[in-house]
């Protein structure tokens, strides 16, 4: 049973690992593309399919989508480089692109990138080949056997499990009536924000990425709201807790604030990480409630983003730009009432910390100290 333990946390480790690094490699694509759409839209662009349509914002926009499209294969191409390093990218990425033709999306890029990152791997070990065929092994004989072996069981294995799966996941959440819609708009927004951008949120950020490519958009806001709430929400609560007189951060963590807050601004949530580090289980699940109530509202009332990053930038892309804008506050302020009022009232000397005295500095040995 030990042994079992023990494998199945080896394994959960090395899954984990290899999704953290596609993601690592796919986030500055995703960024970019989602600008890109973002700067097109608001200057009117659509996406277009000839040249004869194509102008300025037609064209931010279109290189956005394009750049969009290539997640499944960043995804399995990145996945496949984690598990065999460099003679797995190839295969990886055409691995993604039998995804993008499945339509079976992110879920098939992950599972595409899985199998062609392993069988990669086996042919490396275990096949064998002349003396004068080495030099072939990582250009050509490697990724080509790689490439036929995962099509094979793409098409023709798992080709309609992924379609029918893909199908399914969509029809779900398009089928959410609105109290649903508000119960997993919480969900969402709590696990987005559940470590502030580390391993466990990037996860659910993932899945909000895949579904915009199927068109599904709900998520999307949730996500780029909710990843705001907590610098946010830290921020008021520094404000709120010294109108009532209240000391509740050092000046370490003031400092901390001063810079998290513009980061926040952009969905750049870890520079709360020093802050919620020195106070865990005040700080996290005010926050979590308030990420939570922020993705409710946003889902419940239909808030799209078509735009999977650049935070307070990209609300005026958003369908409902109001009702983004009320999801935001109402869960930053949430975040802030709670903290300001569970969060412990710090003493003058807590608030200053230790500072080294001018006697101590003048006491200091240095008789010791001798030079060579």
């Amino acid at each position: 049973m030990n042994k079992f333990k023990a494998g199945a946390k080896k394994v959960g480790a090395a899954v984990k690992k290899h999704l953290l690094t596609s993601i690592s490699y796919m986030l500055p694509l995703v960024v970019a593309a989602g600008l890109l759409i973002a700067i097109g839209n608001l200057m009117g662009g659509k996406q277009v399919t000839s040249m004869a349509q194509m102008n300025f914002p037609n064209a931010m926009t279109t290189l956005g989508v394009l750049g969009m499209g290539l997640l499944p294969s960043f995804i399995s191409g990145y996945i496949g480089y984690s598990i065999a390093d460099r003679p797995g990218i190839a295969p990886g990425f055409i691995a993604g692109q039998i995804a993008s033709f499945l339509g079976a999306g992110f879920l098939g890029g992950i599972i595409g990138g899985f199998i062609s990152g392993y069988i990669t791997l086996l042919i490396k070990k275990y096949l064998k080949v002349p003396k004068w065929a080495e030099g072939l092994m990582p250009m050509l004989i490697v990724p080509t056997l790689t490439a036929i072996l995962t099509a094979v069981i793409m098409f023709f294995v798992l080709g309609d499990p992924l379609i029918n799966m893909t199908k399914g996941l969509n029809h779900f959440i398009t089928g959410l009536d609105r109290s649903q819609r508000a119960l997993y708009g919480f969900l969402i927004g709590w696990l987005g924000c559940f470590d502030y951008g580390g391993a466990i949120s990037k996860i659910p950020n993932l899945i909000c990425d895949g579904l915009l490519l199927d068109g599904i958009k709900g998520p999307e806001g949730i996500k780029v709201l909710a990843a705001m709430v907590p610098p946010i929400g830290i921020t008021l609560s520094l404000f709120i807790a010294k109108l009532f007189h209240k000391n509740i951060y050092t000046k370490q963590e003031v400092n901390t604030i001063k810079a998290a807050f513009p980061m926040g601004l952009y969905m750049i949530t870890e520079g709360c990480i020093p802050i919620a580090m020195n106070d865990l289980l005040r700080t996290l699940p005010c926050t979590w409630i308030g990420c939570g109530i922020t993705g409710m509202i946003s889902y419940s009332f239909g808030n799209e983003s078509p735009v999977p990053s650049g935070g307070i930038f990209v609300i005026p892309a958003m369908s409902k730009p109001i009702v983004a804008i009320i999801a935001l506050v109402a869960g930053s302020i949430v975040s802030a009432i709670l903290l300001a009022i569970i969060k412990k009232p710090l003493t003058d000397d807590q608030v200053n910390g230790p500072e080294l005295s001018d006697d101590k500095e003048e006491n200091v040995d240095l008789s010791g100290i001798k030079l060579q």
